[in-house]
């Protein structure tokens, strides 16, 4: 079932609510006000918005400025461009400095669709995880997505949200709790373990599902922050299941898939395979085409989970 919001609106919406309490909040854009779905915040604070234009890195500056004056920036763009093209600026201005800027990538991976290679971002993870101080967020859904903008304000120092702009999958009530930087267990499970973030968290639900009808008892994280990630359930589910899979919307290198397999290697062990892009370049294409084309299916991830079991150490 799909939200009845599309993520941008839900997103503004949020930050709107909080900005009429908060003056600190302030929105600076990369021409994004009906693709980015900003334009409720320039009609609500026409003060507190500045259209940069397609100009990714002063928009980073532009925001880090105005966090040196004590404000909260919110930056909006698409992914590749808030992540490969504004690195220098997001690295040193921002991180660096240990600034209040919240930077939104819409349309990570395969959501971008018809723009194509030159929007589709399969490394943004990958580019801004190694980067100190600097906290990777990515909501399931909307109402996710709604509980996240508080605790995304009030912590002290850069954020990086990757969000689907449109409707998505829906997956938590509206009576969700979580905390950043701890995972969720939606479905517990013995035999082996999904660690999934974004889009991928419905498809790694629906493979649980293929593989409860089958004997398989499979249990399912939804590793909304992955950086910092939580080591801690990563380890456990190491040792009481056995057999890690990830599934993410990014290239496997550099994203999650790495991320919780750097935890296993030093603290833990577990056989663990990666669903996600293998080192490709982004193409013209709808989700479910090239859910298919990059084999991030629910069936990839049932075969995935499969193939880690038989590596199982008894």
């Amino acid at each position: 079932m799909l939200d009845n919001k599309e993520m941008r609106v839900v997103y503004i919406e949020e930050i709107c609510k909080i900005a009429e309490k908060d003056n600190r909040i302030v929105l600076v854009d990369a021409d994004m006000s009906r693709s980015g779905g900003t334009e409720m915040f320039y009609k609500k604070f026409p003060d507190r918005a500045i259209n940069v234009g397609v100009a990714e890195a002063n928009m980073i500056c532009v925001a880090a400025g105005l966090a040196t004056l004590g404000k909260i920036s919110f930056t909006n763009t698409f992914t590749p461009f808030a992540s490969r093209r504004a690195l220098d600026q997001v690295t040193i201005s921002v991180a660096y400095t240990g600034l209040n800027v919240k930077m939104l990538g819409t349309d990570p991976g395969i959501c971008a669709e018809v723009n194509g290679g030159t929007h589709m971002s399969f490394e943004d993870v990958g580019v801004l995880r190694p980067i100190p101080g600097m906290v990777i967020f990515e909501p399931v859904d909307s109402e996710q997505l709604k509980k996240s903008i508080p605790q995304i304000i009030s912590h002290n120092g850069p954020v990086y949200i990757r969000m689907y702009r449109k409707l998505a999958e829906k997956v938590y009530d509206d009576d969700c709790e979580f905390e950043l930087g701890k995972a969720i267990t939606l479905r517990e499970g013995r035999d082996a373990t999904i660690i999934a973030s974004g889009i991928m968290v419905k498809e790694s639900l629906d493979a649980a599902s293929i593989l409860e009808a089958e004997g398989i008892s499979v249990r399912v994280i939804n590793m909304h922050t992955i950086k910092p990630i939580d080591e801690e359930a990563i380890i456990l589910a190491a040792n009481e299941t056995g057999a890690i899979v990830t599934a993410e919307n990014h290239n496997i290198i550099g994203g999650l898939g790495s991320a919780v397999s750097e935890v296993l290697v030093e603290k833990s062990f577990a056989p663990m395979k990666r669903i996600g892009v293998t080192d490709h370049f982004g193409e013209v294409g709808k989700i479910p085409f090239l859910k298919e084309k990059y084999n991030m299916t629910a069936k990839d991830i049932v075969e995935a989970v499969k193939s880690v079991i038989k590596r199982k150490i008894n």
